[in-house]
């Protein structure tokens, strides 16, 4: 009967670490550089060329709405996350420019393929639409 208990609290405390480490793994740190840049563009200006670009790049797994509904989405492995969120709304420009431009995991880089860095605030710009 020790040993089952042993066991049992070996088996808790290894779900525990497992489970802890999962989400300090998923949790997206933002180099302060990039968290403190202020975007140089003007949110009303271009907002079309902005909307333009998020639906050639981010559209097909983000959705159109940015709920990670895209048609693609079920091909990712991680949250896409829900754009119109106060969370998501609360990141700094810098924030949303880092993990848009940068990218991690199944977020692709995208500095070569939006060479322009306005292009990719002009998104960021047009990501602050979408909030409820």
């Amino acid at each position: 009967m020790k040993t089952i208990k042993t066991l049992a609290i070996l088996g808790f405390i290894s779900f525990a670490l497992y489970s802890f480490t999962t989400v300090v793994q998923n949790e997206w740190k933002v180099p302060a550089k990039y968290e403190k840049m202020k975007n140089p563009t003007d949110p009303k200006k271009d907002l079309n060329v902005g909307k333009s670009l998020y639906d050639k790049h981010c559209k097909s797994c983000h959705g159109k709405a940015g709920l990670g509904d895209g048609p693609k989405s079920n091909e990712v492995d991680g949250d896409l996350g829900d754009f119109s969120s106060k969370k998501f709304q609360s990141q700094s420009d810098g924030a949303l420019f880092y993990k848009s431009y940068i990218g991690r995991d199944d977020m692709p880089n995208y500095e070569k393929k939006i060479p322009d860095e306005e292009d990719v605030w002009l998104i960021v710009n047009y990501l602050r639409t979408l909030k409820k």
